[in-house]
């Protein structure tokens, strides 16, 4: 036994821990010898830090001995994987927590504006130069798709990202992203004049997410794209909140573990510098970062123009932005300015904005202006960063976002919460932190074309409301329908108007059901390029264009018309095509029978009769 004691003395002179200090944890203590070096540094630091309670219930030596070492492993990742460390996670708690407790408004001193940014309008001049611009540049970008969350909140057991974006063709988020990305690779290198440029494709994934997205891409050989093009990052969860002290909270299933839970999207900066991926991108030439979520199928159509934004404008941040109605629930972007000298533009909560506004010489608060909108342009979460610059701030914060705290307290003396609570951090306050020379801006353009995200399940969705946005998998799809119809008409195509039905409770407008491949057409000269005539298409149509050479001409559709056209070869679609088509039927989002992706919409596409074209 005199071996085990003398160890444990040789261990706390180690430490520099006094025989007092150690004394208020003996159960460590009888314990310590079973560390490696690196375990009793990690000691150190928790002692440090006031958590001696995480030792108060350990046994005696030979009891759950591979359970305390399992313990120091998970300390060990909670280290590795914070900026600065546990230590700097909890003093950052403690502060907040305290600024939380005291009511303190994080916008104290700070006078709100407007920003600068372009609005756009689709199909004009300007937008088309925008997007001409931004496919020359998107050889040079590298794109980072946010998919860390499951689909439980749409009623769906899955990952998002394999949902289907729509049910016409089937076609999942993650395969639509990368269909886009290899056709945006091959108009930007076609351009340029040359085949060699593969755009990088990084994922962020989480523990709830990593091994499923990687199946999902083995087993369809990655959608197209080449698995070295492709990169995974899981991010790691953080460590839960037991009271305003920034105690650790004892798992309750396993006393041997911290309670966890997700950081938030932001830590997609942090993985991204500590990956060396920036470093290789600015190596190679790349200038720009692309950020997205993960269920918003009508992205890619803003993406073109967007980047033609920050090229022309060189803007060292993009936010991409849709135009909102005052006080509706979507972060405005915002200038802020402070008595001190400070500025950012920075995306500023809904329920922040307004109080803000009439506490800083604004009475009527956040009202709509001439244009009948705010002009505090809404956040969608899409951000275009300047590779160059962006390196020159992480090295500054090795990634570190500003974090928020967000306990629920059990009554107003805010001395105890709920349950466990933990920082957060999201991916849209990475302007926070940048000098006011920063050129930081915007691109707003419109919802129909923009913004369609897939967040809401069918019960939810059904209470919103009345004229506020669903967001639900009915409304995400038919929004796809409506962008690639009024897309069609802007470029001369006579399209039916649409009627209006209800699925899941949700009355929505129900367009002639279009798609086509990314790589059919990717910018508005595109489209325009590929229909001439006088073409025509009824609302209980349905058309599937799925090669990169079909034309359009004098094409008059009742119905259903798929058509496949391999590689190079070149079909032209025209004449008057009628058949009985394919016929949107209700089903009912708690009929057990029927796949979850599809009782989340409310509708099962029968496909009575078609034609098609080879």
């Amino acid at each position: 036994m005199a071996s085990s004691v003398d160890s444990t003395a040789l261990k706390l002179s180690q430490l520099g821990i006094n025989a007092d200090f150690a004394s208020s944890v003996p159960n460590l203590k009888k314990n310590l010898h079973l560390l490696s070096a690196e375990q009793v540094d990690l000691v150190k630091i928790l002692l440090e830090m006031g958590q001696t309670h995480l030792f108060e219930h350990w046994p005696e030596p030979g009891v759950d001995d591979n359970e305390k070492k399992a313990f120091f492993d998970q300390v060990a990742r909670l280290n590795s994987s914070y900026p600065g460390g546990l230590a700097s996670y909890i003093q950052t708690a403690r502060g907040l927590l305290a600024d939380s407790k005291a009511g303190k408004n994080p916008f104290d001193g700070f006078i709100p504006s407007v920003p600068t940014g372009e609005v756009l309008t689709f199909g004009d001049d300007s937008f088309i130069s925008f997007e001409e611009r931004g496919v020359k540049e998107v050889r040079k970008a590298a794109f980072v798709l946010v998919a860390g969350g499951l689909g439980e909140r749409l009623g769906y057991n899955g990952i998002k990202v394999a949902l289907p974006a729509e049910t016409t063709t089937g076609t999942c988020f993650l395969q639509s992203y990368i269909e886009y990305v290899l056709a945006l690779q091959e108009a930007s290198n076609k351009l340029a004049g040359e085949s060699q440029a593969e755009i990088p494709f990084v994922i962020m994934t989480s523990d709830d997410t990593h091994t499923r997205t990687l199946e999902l891409l083995e087993s369809n050989s990655y959608f197209g794209m080449k698995p070295t093009q492709v990169k995974l990052l899981k991010q790691e969860k953080v460590a839960c909140l037991d009271d305003n002290d920034a105690r650790l909270a004892v798992d309750p299933h396993n006393k041997y573990r911290i309670q966890t839970k997700p950081h938030g999207h932001g830590d997609v900066h942090a993985l991204l510098y500590s990956s060396g991926l920036l470093k290789n991108w600015l190596d190679a030439g790349l200038r720009w970062v692309l950020f997205f979520q993960d269920t918003n199928g009508l992205l890619f159509k803003a993406i073109p123009a967007s980047l033609g934004v920050s090229a022309t404008r060189d803007y060292h941040v993009n936010s991409l932005a849709v135009p909102r109605k005052a006080k509706e629930a979507i972060g405005g972007i915002t200038r802020l300015t402070h008595a001190d000298g400070r500025s950012m533009v920075i995306n500023v909560e809904y329920n922040q904005l307004d109080p803000l506004l009439r506490a800083t010489g604004f009475p009527d608060g956040d009202v709509n202006n001439e244009t009948g909108f705010s002009p505090f342009p809404g956040n969608i979460n899409q951000l275009i960063l300047e590779l160059g610059p962006y390196i020159d701030e992480l090295s500054k914060t090795g990634g570190a976002i500003k974090e928020f705290v967000n306990p629920k307290y059990k009554d107003a003396s805010k001395t105890s919460f709920k349950s466990s609570t933990r920082l957060e951090c999201m991916m849209q306050d990475y302007p926070k932190t940048l000098p006011p020379s920063a050129r930081v801006g915007f691109t707003v353009m419109d919802t129909w074309l923009a913004y369609a995200p897939v967040k809401n399940n069918p019960e939810d969705a059904a209470k919103v409301p009345k004229g506020n946005p669903y967001h639900s998998a009915t409304s995400g799809e038919m929004a796809i329908y409506r962008a690639n119809s009024l897309v069609l008409r802007k470029a001369g195509v006579q399209v039916a108007d649409p009627v209006k039905q209800a699925f899941n409770g949700q009355e929505v407008e129900v367009w002639p059901r279009i798609t086509w491949k990314p790589k059919w057409a990717l910018t508005f000269s595109d489209i325009k390029s590929k229909v001439s005539g006088k073409c025509s298409i009824s609302q209980r149509s349905t058309m599937v264009i799925k090669g990169r050479n079909a034309y359009l001409q004098d094409l008059s559709l009742d119905g259903t018309l798929i058509v496949n056209a391999v590689e190079d070869a070149e079909v032209k679609v025209s004449g008057s095509v009628q058949n009985k088509g394919w016929a949107l039927e209700p089903v009912d989002y708690k009929d057990t029978s029927v796949p979850e992706e599809i009782r989340i919409r409310g509708f099962r596409i029968n496909k009575i009769e078609q034609e098609e074209r080879n």
